[in-house]
């Protein structure tokens, strides 16, 4: 409303509540119920989470805490850092060390270091460089897992996510955000939450960031970071997100107790996964259940779990997480939905599988003609009399 615009008109200046409530015409508490009724926070916390935004992009563009606290409608770096901490997790000077930017008070320079640009300020500033899984990855990151990855979140996204949403000023980590595809879902329902999205790979987080930008999305904060060694501190964030994340993980109970320990007292953590193992189709094959038996031997073989959906349950309650309860999220596609049965029976899952084909071949698991002939059946099975169903598991604790 006409409150909230002025605010961000305004942002940086300091604004009343009494001149605030007498610029729309009601009286200041009634105005902080409608203000908390509509954006979920009163107009002051409102202002607060509105300057950290801005802060964080000006500390990721270079700029000096100091100056990004004046600028910002702080009054000096430690007001900003006391907010900072609390709404986005971490101090704004290891924000800016992890998303690669100086937090020196003088000018920033950019270097050559290494064939990388750097920036630094009279000393050397470690890059961020380490992965987020350390674990063999199946699916890759290329332009097939981008387009594949896309069109799942695409054709998918009311059945994962229209129960997610997050309330307007909390801070969510999304762990594994890959090229950004649940990422632009997420911050696009919950436009009022932070989030922070972590990934091991430098060129995925571009895909990400160039994604959130192309919706005008301006709640999202990037982040190349460990999973096993995440650069927050304990209780950091209100809320946890992973999406196809713990079945690339030879030990998902342990990254499960290391975030649990970024997470704020009272807070939520959301997983899906999805089951290899709850795949069926019409007509049946036995050479593309072979194939996909093989997608699902080689992930184990590289310490993952592809059937990791079914086992939602006892991993989230062996880490003590309280209330955890599991839906399953079944995807039927037959010839009356062929929309669907392009996007996700031929381009996801088909194309998932046919996407390992070298590996498995060179694993001597299948001959070529077999695996060829089970990737045609499934193919097969998008046709307009074909049926596919597959079950994804979306656990929330």
């Amino acid at each position: 409303g006409i409150a909230r615009e002025y605010l961000e008109a305004h942002l940086t200046e300091s604004v009343s509540l009494s001149a605030l409530a007498e610029l729309v015409g009601l009286h200041p508490l009634y105005l902080i119920r409608a203000f908390r009724r509509e954006l979920g926070l009163p107009p002051h916390a409102y202002v607060v989470q509105q300057r950290v935004q801005l802060a964080t992009r000006r500390i990721a563009s270079g700029e000096s805490l100091a100056r990004v606290a004046l600028a910002t409608g702080f009054a000096d770096q430690s007001h900003l850092s006391r907010h900072f901490r609390r709404i986005v997790g971490v101090p704004p000077g290891r924000y800016a060390r992890a998303v690669g930017a100086s937090v020196s008070h003088d000018e920033v320079r950019i270097v050559q270091d290494g064939g990388h640009a750097v920036r630094r300020v009279g000393h050397v500033l470690p890059t961020p460089t380490a992965h987020l899984m350390s674990d063999s990855y199946v699916h890759g990151y290329d332009l097939h897992e981008t387009l594949s990855l896309r069109d799942q979140a695409d054709a998918l996204v009311e059945l994962l996510h229209a129960d997610t949403a997050y309330p307007d000023g909390s801070t969510v980590l999304e762990v594994g955000c890959g090229v950004g595809a649940q990422t632009v879902k997420l911050a696009r329902r919950s436009p009022g939450a932070l989030i922070t999205a972590v990934d091991r790979s430098p060129a995925s987080l571009a895909e990400a960031e160039r994604r959130v930008a192309a919706a005008g999305l301006r709640n999202v904060t990037f982040v190349e970071a460990d999973l096993f060694s995440p650069p927050f501190g304990r209780a950091s964030f209100d809320h946890l997100f992973l999406c196809f994340v713990l079945e690339h993980l030879s030990d998902p109970a342990a990254a499960l107790t290391t975030l649990l320990r970024l997470l704020r007292p009272g807070g939520s953590v959301t997983v899906i996964e999805g089951d290899h193992g709850s795949g069926f189709f019409h007509p049946d094959d036995a050479d593309a259940r072979s194939a996909i038996a093989s997608r699902v031997a080689l992930q184990r073989d590289g310490g993952g779990d592809a059937q990791i959906g079914r086992r939602l349950y006892p991993l989230l309650s062996d880490t003590g997480l309280a209330g955890v309860s599991v839906t399953p999220r079944m995807v039927y596609v037959d010839g009356s939905r062929p929309d669907l049965a392009d996007v996700f029976t031929r381009r996801t899952f088909t194309a998932m599988i046919a996407g390992v084909r070298e590996r498995v071949l060179a694993s001597t698991r299948m001959e070529p003609a077999r695996f060829d002939a089970g990737i045609r059946a499934l193919e097969r099975a998008a046709a307009p009399d074909g049926v596919f169903c597959y079950t994804f598991f979306k656990a929330v604790g």
